[in-house]
């Protein structure tokens, strides 16, 4: 549905887009992830024909973004992070009026309008003026607005920016539904929400691909994935010096609990799962253990971890 290929582009000495290449392919939803400033916006705004690129080229659907724009805008439905919407108009007014800009035409109009309004869940504020909208229902009004002309693939930038927690959840599962018949390329910065929504993620960061996987995989493949957390009592600095020197252990920082208890963050070797020889070392010398765990790494973990600048 989507290949990008060496695409790159630069505002004059500055380069957003640093010849990134991709694909999504028909059926998937794709989290597109970056800390700010890496070049997510941009690359969206070039696939959805906004921007031309310096160079590198992109297809829609096989049509050629630059030179077939028409045709492959046709195939897109974009919900950019700011929806730009007419205050004055009325949820169902606004949606026909964006239904004829997008070349539907009599009866499908009204057809398609019915059904993006029952889609998005947009029955009850149909005939309300936008501007009496909150901010979910406006997310609302920009879906039906991007799904109106009934795209194979949608594309959007931040759909749950600014809304709360239960707003969030049912965005959430309307994307699910929407997967179901649609392509969705979904930029976002709730990893939590990519973690239970996309079957892919990318993750870009100044400019660069840094990593293109499933979350599990991602997850699996991470570093984090070997901190250990374990709750002694004992002289911290006996404790921790003994825990340090069992093999594949990186460093050992103690946090004091009060009560003569300490928790010790073990960072060890990926792949690595050292709590049994732990348990053994504690045992062994008769100090008190109240727990011992590995932390289950996020997708937010492997973010941070592929993002960070130190």
């Amino acid at each position: 549905m989507i290949q990008v290929s060496h695409l790159t582009k630069s505002y004059a000495q500055h380069q957003a887009v640093r010849g990134i290449s991709f694909e999504v392919a028909k059926g998937e939803i794709v989290g597109f992830l970056g800390p700010n400033g890496a070049g997510k916006t941009t690359t969206l705004r070039m696939l959805t024909g906004y921007l031309p690129p310096t160079s590198g080229t992109a297809s829609i659907a096989g049509y050629d973004i630059f030179r077939e724009s028409i045709a492959a805008r046709r195939k897109i439905g974009y919900m950019p992070e700011n929806v730009p919407l007419y205050d004055d108009m009325r949820v169902r007014e606004y949606i026909e009026y964006r239904a004829k800009i997008k070349g539907l035409r009599g009866s499908d109009i009204k057809r398609r309008v019915a059904e993006v309004i029952d889609t998005c869940g947009l029955e009850a504020m149909k005939k309300r003026m936008i501007k009496t909208l909150s901010k979910g229902y406006r997310q609302r009004v920009g879906l039906a607005d991007a799904l109106v002309h009934d795209p194979e693939l949608l594309i959007l930038d931040e759909p749950t920016n600014g809304l709360d927690p239960n707003q969030i959840r049912q965005i959430r599962e309307l994307i699910k539904r929407l997967g179901e018949s649609h392509t969705i390329l979904v930029s976002t910065h709730i990893l939590h929400e990519v973690e239970m929504t996309c079957q892919r993620v990318i993750i870009i960061d100044s400019g660069k691909i840094r990593a293109s996987d499933s979350p599990q995989q991602l997850i699996a493949k991470m570093r984090a994935a070997g901190r250990i957390f374990v709750e002694v009592a004992g002289d911290a600095d006996v404790v921790a010096a003994a825990i340090s020197r069992i093999d594949h252990i990186k460093k050992v920082r103690s946090e004091d609990l009060g009560e003569g208890w300490h928790r010790y963050h073990v960072l060890c070797e990926s792949g690595k799962d050292v709590r049994e020889p732990i348990a053994q070392l504690v045992s062994q010398y008769g100090w008190p253990l109240r727990s011992i765990y590995r932390d289950d790494p996020t997708l937010e973990d492997v973010f941070v971890e592929m993002t960070r600048k130190d």
